[in-house]
């Protein structure tokens, strides 16, 4: 049993659905399942009953999750102590972030830790790489969401982001189960500049590919626009994806390419106690099993 587990099992057991527990955790419905069912293997007892609505806990489940909450506050108070001896009770904490990782990561992290620590202030400038990276170096902020590797950075890998092709359903390659780059070289290409194209530009040289580059654009709604339109295809970092995708489709890359975000520092020996804490936080709220 792990600490995960149950942090797993308590959400599922305040909110009795496991899609909207897996919303409020950051998790799928499909890890909330199997997290569930590898625990209710561990313990060989049932702790949920399905109904209309969701699901209700058993009777074991209720006493299960009784002792599950204690299990939580006494962690949470262990987690108290040792941020107080770092600092992390009483500070501020200046974040920078890009947009995808504001929407994604900061913005819950913020939350969740000042839940936890009603003391901690935190601070978010967002920017673009670039930026991030010359408001570490300039001591404007602590410590940033990047992307992995980055010289003269170091860090902690949250997150590898899955990239994917973006074309019109028209198009002839839009049936494909899964795109090359060799197949994405010889089409017209729209290269988002958001600093996606620093990843990209190095996959197609990796093959010694030369992309035909028709467009450069910044913005991620024009992107997806345009490719709807079929004036190119492109290639986009999953978590920019909206939720509501306009008439495009999302197809994988083969073999698989991700962007790892990250929270990075100038020196992670030399950074402070409290940064360095709220990072280990971080890690900890923010890293899912399928990350690591």
């Amino acid at each position: 049993m792990t600490l995960f587990q149950i942090e797993v099992l308590v959400a599922v057991a305040s909110i009795g659905n496991f899609t909207r527990a897996g919303e409020e955790i950051g998790l799928s419905q499909s890890g909330v399942s199997h997290t569930i069912g590898t625990l209710e293997k561990e313990l060989g007892v049932s702790l949920f009953v399905r109904n209309r609505t969701g699901v209700q806990l058993t009777a074991a489940g209720e006493e299960i999750v009784a002792s599950a909450r204690l299990i939580l506050q006494h962690s949470s108070r262990i987690k108290e102590i040792a941020a107080k001896s770092s600092g992390l009770l009483h500070t501020t904490i200046r974040i920078g972030s890009f947009h995808s990782a504001t929407e994604h990561f900061a913005h819950p992290l913020i939350r969740e830790l000042g839940s936890l620590y009603p003391h901690l202030e935190t601070r978010l400038f967002e920017g673009t790489y670039p930026e991030i990276k010359e408001w570490i170096h300039s001591g404007v902020i602590d410590v940033g969401f990047h992307i992995l590797p980055e010289e003269g950075l170091e860090g902690i890998l949250l997150r590898k982001d899955p990239l994917k092709a973006v074309l019109s359903p028209e198009h002839t390659l839009a049936n494909e189960r899964a795109l090359t780059f060799e197949q994405l070289a010889s089409e017209p290409f729209i290269m988002p500049m958001a600093g996606c194209e620093v990843l990209l530009h190095q996959e197609f040289a990796k093959r010694s590919l030369t992309p035909q580059i028709k467009y450069e654009v910044v913005d991620n709604t024009t992107i997806l626009a345009m490719a709807e339109a079929g004036i190119g295809v492109t290639v986009v970092p999953e978590l920019t994806l909206p939720s509501s995708l306009p008439n495009v489709k999302v197809i994988e890359l083969s073999p698989p390419v991700y962007r790892q975000i990250g929270l990075v520092v100038r020196s992670l020996a030399a950074c402070s106690p409290s940064t360095l804490a709220f990072m280990r936080e971080a890690e900890r709220l923010l890293t899912t099993p399928t990350s690591k």
